[in-house]
Formats: C-alpha cells, sequence, structure tokens
C-alpha cells in the first residue's frame, strides 16, 4: 500500500469516527453555540407566562376564548416541560433559561393548589356536593356512597323524578330532613326551613326549568342559608366558539339573589359549569369565597380536567375542599369543610 492510500484511508477513518460534520461520535454539530441557539424558542417562553399571570388580557369577544383559556388555566403549564424538551433537543441553554419566567409564574399561581388538601381539617360543617349524573348506571351505589361521606349537608344536582326516591331512601336515617326543586335537592342532618326555588332560569328558557334552591339550615351554630345550583352546560360548537352564554347569564342571577339574600351567613353548593378563574363566574365569586387553593379537579370523572363543582360562602370561611373517589356519576364528589 502507498503512502498515498494510507493517507485517504486514516482521513475517512476519521470522517466516521467524528461524524459528517465533525461532531464525535457521528452526532451532527449544531450550528452556533448554546448561548445562541433556540432564540424562536427563548421567545416562547414569554408568552408562555402570560396567561396564568395576566389570564384577563384575552377577550371574550371572539368566540369566549378568554372564558374558554380560564376554565383550562392551571394545564397552560403544560407548556413548560414541552418547550423544555425542545431545548434539551435543541441543547440551547438560552432557551432553557429562558424556561426560568413561565415556571417560576406558574408555581407562584398554581404552585400551593397542586398540594393535597387536609381531610382533617377543623370546621363547624361538612358539606357534600355531588351532581349524581342523569345517566348514571348505579345510583344505589352513589346514594350509598353520598350517604358514607358523613357530610352535615348534601346537596345533589341531576335528581330526575326516577332515581329521586332512590336518594331519599338510602339517605333518609343519617339525613332526614331535605328539600328538593326541579332537579337539585339539599339533605340535611339538622331541621330545614323556609325552602324555596331560585330564578336562575337564562333568557327563553320555559318555567319547567327548575335547577334553583335556597334554604335555611338550622345549625348548632346559628341559621345558615344554603343555595344549591345547576348552572346551564357550555357547549364548544362554532361559530359561537365556547358557549357560555346562557352559563353566564344564569350565574348573574344567581349572584343577585346572594347578594339580596339578608341571612349573613351563605354556603352555595353545585355544579356551576366553569371553575373559579373563569370571569364567567364572578357574579359569585366577587360576592363569596371557596376553597380554591387546592385543584380539586371534578369533571370528567374518567380523567378529571376542571373543578367545576363548587362550594362557596359568605360570612364563613370554606376550610378545605377535596374530591372523593368515583361514584356513576361523570362528576366527582366535592367534599368541605366550613368554618362558621
Amino acid at each position: 500500500m502507498s503512502i498515498e492510500d494510507r493517507k485517504a484511508g486514516g482521513e475517512e477513518g476519521s470522517a466516521r469516527r467524528t461524524g459528517s460534520r465533525g461532531a464525535p461520535g457521528g452526532t451532527p454539530r449544531l450550528p452556533g453555540t448554546p448561548w445562541t441557539r433556540g432564540r424562536v424558542l427563548a421567545v416562547a417562553a414569554v408568552p408562555v407566562a402570560g396567561p396564568p399571570a395576566f389570564p384577563g388580557v384575552v377577550p371574550n369577544a371572539v368566540g369566549n376564548l378568554g372564558s374558554l383559556l380560564e376554565t383550562f388555566l392551571p394545564w397552560t403549564g403544560l407548556a413548560v416541560p414541552v418547550l423544555l424538551v425542545l431545548a434539551l433537543l435543541r441543547r440551547s441553554a438560552l432557551a432553557a433559561v429562558a424556561l426560568v419566567l413561565p415556571a417560576a409564574v406558574w408555581a407562584a399561581v398554581f404552585g400551593g393548589r397542586a398540594l393535597p388538601a387536609d381531610p382533617v381539617a377543623a370546621g363547624d360543617l361538612t358539606v357534600l356536593q355531588h351532581n349524581v349524573g342523569e345517566e348514571n348506571p348505579d345510583h344505589e351505589g352513589t346514594a350509598s356512597a353520598v350517604a358514607r361521606a358523613g357530610a352535615d349537608l348534601v346537596a345533589l344536582e341531576e335528581l330526575t323524578p326516577g332515581v329521586r326516591p332512590v336518594y331519599e331512601r338510602v339517605l333518609a336515617s343519617g339525613h332526614p330532613h331535605r328539600a328538593v326543586v326541579g332537579t337539585v335537592g339539599l339533605w340535611s342532618r339538622f331541621p330545614l326551613a323556609d325552602p324555596r326555588p331560585v330564578d336562575i332560569r337564562p333568557a327563553g328558557v320555559g318555567p319547567d326549568w327548575n335547577r334553583g334552591l335556597r334554604v335555611t339550615a338550622r345549625t348548632p351554630h346559628g341559621d345558615v342559608a344554603v343555595y344549591v345550583a345547576h348552572l346551564p352546560s357550555i357547549r364548544l360548537r362554532p361559530p359561537e366558539g365556547f358557549g357560555s352564554g346562557r352559563r353566564d347569564e344564569s350565574a348573574a342571577r344567581l349572584g343577585a339573589a346572594v347578594a339580596a339574600e339578608r341571612l349573613d351567613r351563605v354556603v352555595l353548593l353545585g355544579d356551576l359549569n366553569g371553575t373559579l378563574d373563569d370571569r364567567g363566574l364572578a357574579p359569585l365569586t366577587s360576592r363569596m369565597a371557596s376553597a380554591r387553593e387546592r385543584f380539586g379537579f371534578s369533571w370528567p370523572a374518567a380523567f378529571p380536567l376542571a373543578r367545576i363543582d363548587h362550594v362557596m360562602t359568605r360570612t364563613a370561611i370554606p376550610v378545605a375542599a377535596w374530591t372523593l373517589p368515583a361514584t356513576g356519576s361523570d362528576h366527582l364528589p366535592l367534599l368541605a369543610r366550613v368554618e362558621l
């Protein structure tokens, strides 16, 4: 073999060892440095931080996009690990450092909610909220699970006439007092007085749509006005987009009823078909408090994405709230302790 052949062979072997672009081990060498690569990813980190910090900047003018974003606001944090993986693939220190901003914002806004609720927290009143589900195949099991939860007050929605006797029978021993209006009801350990419907119907809905109830609970700590409500469902459909108009109108009517309530202490239990971050529930969230420091996603039961079932109070403190194991409903039961 000539000197020229040996030289050519050595260069070819070196090329194979260093790869087509000269990086050791055959890994392609990316252009630039870790501090100059990934500028697009670094810029993308800034708008990712925006929604959790300033959700109100997204308008509702087109398709109620603001409410849609606020419904799933905690999930915007998933953009951070996605961008981090892309930054690692890009081997960009610049993009990785830029992600500190949205990660810090998400942690500041939602970090506390990621902690588990304290099921032994002190409270004067234990309340349970559950949409039992119109298509629930096991109302007997659901009623038994609700009875075992040990709540003083039990609020139920989607009580169709055919299944109502099941809950009346199963809950009778532990909750002898009840009030039912339409498809919503309240069962109580304590005497109930002055039950009456609350008209939360949006425009164009007939008088047979009864999904609001107000009753006075005679608790050992004094009278409490208890509201049970089931606000209209929302739909995602073109061209309306996030169809929350009827829900928002119903929330406004419920908020007005709470504002006019003469008793100081108020507890609202219900399927509000919206999260506390959603501006559509502002007529309620502006007047009432909630144990919102935990996520407690309650819907859908198979893979909960949002808490749309709520326990809210006025002149009382919601100490803690947490979800219970799934029943046959598409909602999870929500249990809460309230300090009166």
